[in-house]
């Protein structure tokens, strides 16, 4: 309905998560549980495994699953972060340093979200703060962290790329349909009334929309993604999803973004979403 590419064939597919093997490096926050665990998963057994992936996770000691999938892979790197605390940002910056060098990093995806459930009779100004603080504040400033290692990926332009992609350097950040402001009406506006999470989503797709314009001299392409209404702990067991299926049509989209993409606001299907 409000798409203007078509969806992606299954040779486009295998197209797409190939070019992951081209991307020297991939960093995951929120890497321990849901969407972020899958993307590791997936990343790391799919055949099209990139040179590093880069798990982050606030407690590396409580992700028995993530510790699980790195002692299989040796590709798979966990480091410490709270995304919410400055110097946390900082030291992971440093750690993730040691560990691409000169290569810069490839591609970082913002996934690291927290839902805080509030209608318009129990929600608070602390609800409100906290969700916003985690799902938009956050990436804005673990991007601009991460923002000298990303124009290093970019100047090298990672394996002969000249346009924008994951290959060189990008910034997903992982959105939700419920953040879109044109369908919050009708009909949606009945469902999902989850004020912080909802204006937080909302934020984060300015955020991600201000960034493209100021790292686009840069060659670093950024956007927004949906990855679809999935059974996590975040979704909950109705979801038509699973963890999987979402993942794999996400990483296909990823892996084929190009500079016509940039400042884009997609789901996981490739299909553009209204803001």
């Amino acid at each position: 309905m409000w798409s203007n590419r078509t969806r992606l064939t299954q040779p486009d597919m295998m197209s797409a998560q190939a070019s992951f093997q081209k991307c020297g490096s991939v960093l995951v926050t929120g890497a321990n549980r849901g969407l972020g665990l899958q993307l590791v998963k997936s990343l790391a057994a799919g055949g099209f495994s990139p040179g590093k992936i880069i798990a982050t996770t606030r407690d590396p000691s409580s992700a028995l699953k993530l510790k699980e999938l790195a002692e299989k892979h040796s590709n798979i790197y966990i480091v410490v972060l709270d995304v919410v605390n400055q110097e946390s940002i900082q030291k992971c910056v440093e750690e993730v340093h040691e560990l691409v060098q000169e290569e810069g990093l490839n591609c970082l995806i913002n996934n690291a979200a927290i839902n805080l459930v509030a209608d318009f009779h129990t929600v608070t100004a602390e609800k409100m703060i906290e969700n916003f603080r985690t799902n938009a504040v956050a990436p804005l400033m673990i991007t601009k962290a991460f923002l000298p290692l990303l124009k290093q990926a970019a100047s090298r332009g990672a394996c002969g790329a000249e346009s924008m992609g994951i290959q060189r350097a990008a910034v997903i950040n992982m959105s939700s349909l419920v953040g879109s402001v044109q369908l919050t009406w009708g009909e949606r506006a009945h469902y999902f009334k989850w004020y912080p999470h909802r204006a937080s989503k909302s934020a984060l797709n300015m955020v991600s929309r201000c960034m493209a314009v100021d790292l686009e001299s840069d060659g670093i392409l950024c956007m927004a993604i949906h990855p679809g209404w999935v059974r996590t702990d975040m979704g909950g067991p109705q979801a038509p999803l699973s963890p999987e299926e979402s993942i794999s049509s996400l990483l296909s989209v990823i892996g084929g973004l190009s500079e016509k993409d940039h400042g884009s606001f997609q789901n996981y299907k490739g299909e553009t979403l209204p803001w």
